[in-house]
Protein backbone atom coordinates (compact mmCIF):
# COMPACT_ATOMS: atom_id res chain seq x y z
CA UNK A 1 0.00 0.00 0.00
CA UNK A 2 1.38 3.32 -1.07
CA UNK A 3 0.65 6.52 0.49
CA UNK A 4 -0.25 9.47 -1.40
CA UNK A 5 2.58 12.05 -2.23
CA UNK A 6 2.49 15.07 0.36
CA UNK A 7 3.58 17.73 -2.62
CA UNK A 8 0.92 18.78 -4.94
CA UNK A 9 0.53 18.65 -8.41
CA UNK A 10 1.71 20.94 -10.68
CA UNK A 11 -0.76 23.08 -12.41
CA UNK A 12 -1.81 22.10 -15.96
CA UNK A 13 -1.19 25.15 -18.65
CA UNK A 14 -4.41 26.29 -18.41
CA UNK A 15 -4.50 26.66 -14.35
CA UNK A 16 -1.56 28.21 -14.38
CA UNK A 17 -2.91 30.88 -16.58
CA UNK A 18 -5.90 31.00 -14.69
CA UNK A 19 -4.16 31.28 -11.34
CA UNK A 20 -1.73 34.07 -12.93
CA UNK A 21 -4.61 35.99 -14.40
CA UNK A 22 -6.51 36.28 -11.16
CA UNK A 23 -3.33 37.46 -9.24
CA UNK A 24 -3.23 40.30 -11.04
CA UNK A 25 -7.16 40.73 -10.95
CA UNK A 26 -6.66 40.88 -7.47
CA UNK A 27 -5.06 44.04 -7.50
CA UNK A 28 -8.92 45.54 -7.19
CA UNK A 29 -8.10 44.25 -3.62
CA UNK A 30 -5.27 44.95 -2.79
CA UNK A 31 -1.76 42.61 -2.33
CA UNK A 32 -3.64 40.34 -0.46
CA UNK A 33 -4.90 38.13 -3.12
CA UNK A 34 -1.32 38.34 -5.84
CA UNK A 35 0.53 37.18 -2.16
CA UNK A 36 -1.85 34.46 -0.97
CA UNK A 37 -1.81 33.45 -5.05
CA UNK A 38 2.25 33.70 -4.90
CA UNK A 39 2.35 31.88 -1.67
CA UNK A 40 0.41 29.05 -2.20
CA UNK A 41 1.03 28.53 -6.16
CA UNK A 42 4.81 29.40 -6.82
CA UNK A 43 6.49 26.23 -6.98
CA UNK A 44 3.37 24.71 -8.84
CA UNK A 45 3.11 27.11 -11.82
CA UNK A 46 6.46 28.73 -13.76
CA UNK A 47 3.94 31.44 -15.27
CA UNK A 48 2.21 32.01 -11.94
CA UNK A 49 4.90 31.96 -9.53
CA UNK A 50 6.30 34.74 -12.61
CA UNK A 51 2.94 36.78 -12.64
CA UNK A 52 1.72 36.49 -9.17
CA UNK A 53 4.87 37.92 -7.90
CA UNK A 54 5.40 40.68 -9.96
CA UNK A 55 1.18 41.76 -9.36
CA UNK A 56 2.57 41.06 -5.58
CA UNK A 57 5.96 43.78 -6.39
CA UNK A 58 3.06 45.89 -7.66
CA UNK A 59 0.37 46.03 -5.24
CA UNK A 60 2.44 46.05 -2.49
CA UNK A 61 3.86 49.35 -1.81
CA UNK A 62 0.56 51.00 -3.14
CA UNK A 63 -1.78 48.76 -0.80
CA UNK A 64 0.49 49.93 1.95
CA UNK A 65 0.02 53.63 0.43
CA UNK A 66 -3.52 53.34 0.23
CA UNK A 67 -3.94 51.75 4.03
CA UNK A 68 -2.06 54.80 4.98
CA UNK A 69 -4.15 57.33 3.27
CA UNK A 70 -7.20 55.82 4.83
CA UNK A 71 -5.95 56.64 8.02
CA UNK A 72 -4.83 60.21 7.29
CA UNK A 73 -8.43 60.70 5.87
CA UNK A 74 -10.23 60.95 9.50
CA UNK A 75 -7.96 64.15 9.94
CA UNK A 76 -10.25 66.96 10.27
CA UNK A 77 -10.09 69.43 7.69
CA UNK A 78 -7.59 67.93 5.79
CA UNK A 79 -8.41 64.40 5.62
CA UNK A 80 -10.53 65.05 2.00
CA UNK A 81 -7.00 65.38 0.26
CA UNK A 82 -6.41 61.70 2.07
CA UNK A 83 -9.39 60.22 0.89
CA UNK A 84 -9.07 61.86 -2.78
CA UNK A 85 -5.22 60.38 -2.42
CA UNK A 86 -7.08 56.85 -1.63
CA UNK A 87 -9.37 56.96 -4.35
CA UNK A 88 -6.45 57.85 -6.90
CA UNK A 89 -4.63 54.60 -5.45
CA UNK A 90 -7.33 52.29 -5.64
CA UNK A 91 -8.18 53.67 -9.70
CA UNK A 92 -4.58 52.96 -10.10
CA UNK A 93 -4.68 49.62 -8.41
CA UNK A 94 -7.77 48.44 -10.59
CA UNK A 95 -6.94 49.81 -14.16
CA UNK A 96 -3.33 48.46 -13.75
CA UNK A 97 -4.37 45.12 -12.48
CA UNK A 98 -7.33 44.78 -15.07
CA UNK A 99 -4.93 45.41 -18.17
CA UNK A 100 -2.50 43.17 -16.68
CA UNK A 101 -4.86 40.19 -16.06
CA UNK A 102 -6.65 40.90 -19.72
CA UNK A 103 -2.89 40.51 -20.97
CA UNK A 104 -2.07 37.93 -19.00
CA UNK A 105 -5.06 35.42 -19.67
CA UNK A 106 -3.65 35.95 -23.48
CA UNK A 107 -0.81 33.98 -22.17
CA UNK A 108 1.51 37.04 -22.44
CA UNK A 109 3.69 37.80 -19.68
CA UNK A 110 2.89 41.80 -17.61
CA UNK A 111 5.48 44.02 -16.64
CA UNK A 112 3.76 47.27 -14.51
CA UNK A 113 5.66 50.51 -16.26
CA UNK A 114 6.61 51.60 -12.33
CA UNK A 115 7.34 48.50 -10.19
CA UNK A 116 9.04 48.35 -7.27
CA UNK A 117 10.36 44.57 -7.19
CA UNK A 118 10.65 44.39 -3.84
CA UNK A 119 10.42 40.71 -4.22
CA UNK A 120 12.98 38.76 -6.14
Amino acid sequence: MQGSSSEALPLTPAEDRRWATLAHFGGLMGCVPSLVIYLIFRDRGPFTAQESKEALNFTLPLTVLLVGSYILALIPAIGWIFGLTAVLIWICLAISGLVAGIECNKGRPYRYRLNLRLIH
